[in-house]
């Protein structure tokens, strides 16, 4: 069995600099985590690949659920070919049909696109009808991983079935634990059996610039919280 794996949630340049400086295993690139974590700028996967991070690029082109309509899907395989045209080492989706269940034909048409590339299926997974199901379906398809939560609203509350998942996957398909991880609750993760990775974003809100009539309260990196969960672990 491979060691347990870290993934940093990264959607800021302070973020790739953390990830860089306590050498993470890999980096899900994304932007706006305020809205759950939107696609990033070109810029900001050229600024990931600088660094030689593993990079993995999320391709979420809107906030909300996960039901895509053709033009979403379209862009989607844009985004995906440019990532690919850049050398990412992954991509990071999730698509569902009206009934919540694993859409598996744009699936097919999103990975007909870059099939070399890691596909990793992200907590839309915790939104699906059944995860036996859904993992059967990403196992055929060839998904190299899952993120999620266990179906629950956070790994806390998931940690049970998150250890039947990496049973029931036997290898098949990674399970990588994400949703709330904290370093209260990291080292119970890094205990379930068969887990391959752990997935964090180590964030705090944070009003940006208080004092102008554009000030914004964001999810900012913290080291401080970043060093916490690795100490923890």
């Amino acid at each position: 069995m491979n060691a347990l794996q870290l993934e940093l949630c990264a959607a800021s340049l302070e973020a790739l600099e953390l990830a860089y400086k306590h050498q993470f295993d890999r980096v899900e690139l994304c932007q706006n985590l305020e809205q759950g974590g939107l696609t990033p700028s070109a810029g900001l996967i050229q600024m990931a690949k600088d660094f030689n991070l593993n990079t993995h690029v999320l391709i979420r082109p809107r906030a909300g659920g996960f039901c895509y309509n053709e033009e979403e899907l379209a862009l989607m395989q844009k985004e995906i070919a440019y990532c690919h045209l850049l050398g990412v080492q992954g991509v990071v989706i999730g698509v569902l049909k009206e009934n919540f269940g694993i859409d598996k034909q744009a699936l097919i048409d999103l990975k007909n696109i870059a099939p070399d590339l890691d596909w990793t299926f992200h907590r839309a997974f915790d939104e699906s009808i059944d995860w036996k199901r859904s993992l059967d379906v990403l196992i055929e398809l060839g998904f190299k991983r899952v993120l999620t939560s266990g179906f629950a609203s956070n790994v806390e509350l998931g940690i049970g079935v998150l250890g039947e998942m990496c049973a029931y996957a036997k290898g098949h398909i990674e399970i990588m634990a994400g949703g709330g991880v904290n370093a209260g609750n990291i080292s119970k993760l890094a205990h379930i059996k068969g887990l391959s990775a752990i997935h964090f974003s180590a964030t705090q809100k944070v009003q940006l610039d208080p004092d102008s009539a554009f000030s914004e309260t964001i999810l900012k990196v913290s080291e401080a919280r970043l060093e916490r969960i690795l100490n923890a672990i």
